[in-house]
């Protein structure tokens, strides 16, 4: 059993580097829009309405600030490892340096159900904000192929059709190329960076020249009160939770959590910067800080808008909750400010996939470089230089799962695999500390012990705070992955078993 506690040698990611066949295309701000387009997306233009109603209502921008801070700390962990280990991996990568091989598995096994299940949220968040950029030019597709069957009211066969058209398109767009999906990522979030601030500012002009929504004396309508009274509503899947409170906006922050995996997707793609050990510190920080004010921001326009039991999915709008930046603006009766959104929305969630897949793709090429996943995952295109056949898989499964799952139950899973990542991220800084304290860090986190003590904290309350339909789905995944390092991982592993490979390479 000592063995699975084996760590990967820092020389041995060194070595790896200079082997490593990725082009090197992505500068600091290339980076950044990587980590801006992964975070800006179904937190701001489909979490919003689903933290609001089930959680938190106008206090959702407190959810998002607790949030945020909990992100600020695993953020910093993240930074301090990138300018160390400036591989593609990620988490995965740094935990296999410091605190050994069964934590890495665990690690990269949380990766894949995060970015996977992101993936998956997100393209569905995409088909809500589609179909209405289609009813813009009045088109309107079926029920039963814009709806998983948990969701469908009718009888007989439905699936989530754009969704799964979506994700085929992109895997086909990763597979020709890093450098031509980080291109057309820099375009989209240019785009959807405007429309969130388009949004910001038409919709607090909305609000307070409103005087139906806002008046001198009794302030924003929409935000009274601004932390509701504790209630039992019914959650998505038809059971009674509470709702609202204190415990509410904790709640709050623990389901949207996923929308802040962004910076987690540029260390991903570390092994293609062209200076890691400085741009991807940078990045992670600077996608975080921005996005977390945007966050914060579009919060607090969207409830000031729109009462937050207006999102209710069995009340007035039950589309609302699908779309609901672009229905708040409808509502308000600004319908070419909706048709402005939804076309960004529309466009820029495309980024969201597209980067969770990178990423997810990264992932494959770390485990699989180490023995623990078959090298089938890590086996780049003899020209665009992408791990093409991992790609392709993973585009597969979750374009299958995206048509015929709810929004809900992929958003929760998402959240716990992010915080579990980050929980560990956190512990590894500590542990890397203590036993290599000379090593050069381009980058070091300042209080460590401080900011790695509230990390690890603030995680793992969040993570308890999650649905409980979350936590024994994750629980199955988590045995899952244990199995498969048992019966496949440990046996295949490189550091466990360097007789199978010492003709190799």
């Amino acid at each position: 059993m000592s063995k699975i506690w084996v760590k990967k040698p820092l020389s041995a990611y060194e070595a790896d580097m200079k082997k490593s066949e990725l082009k090197k295309v992505l500068g600091k701000w290339s980076l950044t829009a990587i980590g801006v387009g992964a975070i800006i997306g179904g937190g701001i233009f489909v979490l919003t309405g689903t933290g609001a109603y089930y959680h938190a209502g106008p206090a959702l921008a407190i959810s998002f600030i607790i949030a945020g801070i909990a992100c600020v700390f695993a953020a910093l962990c993240y930074a301090e490892f990138a300018s160390i280990i400036p591989v593609e991996g990620s988490a995965y990568a740094y935990a296999y340096g410091t605190v050994g091989e069964i934590f890495a598995w665990a690690m990269g096994w949380c990766l894949i159900l995060e970015y996977a299940m992101a993936s998956m949220a997100v393209s569905v968040s995409w088909s809500g904000y589609f179909n209405k950029f289609l009813k813009i030019f009045n088109i309107h597709l079926p029920a039963y192929l814009t709806s998983d069957p948990a969701s469908y009211t009718g009888d007989g066969f439905s699936m989530n059709l754009p969704a799964f058209i979506l994700v085929l398109l992109i895997t086909a767009l990763l597979v020709k190329g890093t450098k031509e999906a980080a291109g057309a990522n820099n375009l989209i979030v240019l785009m959807k960076t405007s429309a969130v601030i388009f949004v910001i500012i038409a919709g607090v002009y909305i609000i307070f020249s409103n005087t139906d929504l806002y008046n001198a004396v009794d302030g924003v309508k929409n935000w009274k009160p601004f932390i509701p009274d504790q209630v039992q509503i019914k959650n998505s899947e038809g059971d009674l939770v509470s709702a609202y409170g204190i415990k509410g906006i904790i709640s709050g922050a623990a389901a949207i959590f996923f929308a802040y995996i962004g910076f987690d997707a540029v260390s991903t793609q570390a092994g293609e910067a062209i200076n890691p050990k400085k741009d991807v510190p940078f990045a992670i920080i600077a996608s975080l800080l921005v996005c977390t004010a945007l966050y914060i921001c579009v919060s607090l326009v969207l409830t000031g808008m729109m009462h937050y039991t207006d999102f209710n999915p069995e009340g007035k709008y039950p589309d609302a909750i699908k779309a609901p930046v672009a229905y708040a603006f409808e509502i308000a009766g600004k319908h070419w400010a909706s048709n402005v959104v939804t076309i960004a929305a529309t466009v820029g969630l495309i980024s969201v996939v597209m980067v969770m897949m990178m990423g997810q793709s990264r992932i494959f090429i770390g485990m699989a470089k180490d023995g623990l996943i078959p090298g089938f995952f890590g086996q780049l295109h003899p020209k665009t230089k992408t791990p093409y056949k991992g790609i392709i898989l993973l585009g597969i499964v979750v374009a299958f799962i995206a048509a015929f799952t709810p929004i809900s139950t992929l958003a929760d899973m998402t959240s716990f695999g992010t915080l579990f990542a980050f929980t560990l991220v956190c512990i590894a800084v500590w542990v890397m500390r203590k036993k290599e304290p000379d090593l050069i860090r381009p980058f070091k986190v300042p209080a460590y012990k401080i900011v790695v003590a509230l990390g690890v904290f603030i995680n793992i309350y969040l993570i308890f705070n999650l649905s409980a339909h979350a936590l024994e789905l994750s629980a199955v995944w988590l045995f899952l992955g244990g199995l498969v390092y048992f019966l496949y991982g440990k046996s295949n592993s490189k550091l466990n078993n360097p007789e199978k490979y010492q003709n190799q390479d």
